[in-house]
């Protein structure tokens, strides 16, 4: 994981699983996650980014 992708895990989690993942279900539950509580989508973007 380069530190770009920590960095963009942190503060903007839906973008950094774009990167990695395209547009999919996977970029989808990490917005839904994102917007119901910040941390959850950090969460989510770093199991998903690994």
């Amino acid at each position: 994981m380069s530190l770009l992708t920590i960095i963009l895990n942190i503060l903007l989690p839906p973008l950094a699983v774009f990167m990695n993942h395209g547009i999919g279900t996977t970029l989808l539950i990490s917005i839904l996650l994102t917007l119901l509580a910040w941390l959850p989508g950090v969460i989510h973007a770093f199991i998903v980014n690994q």
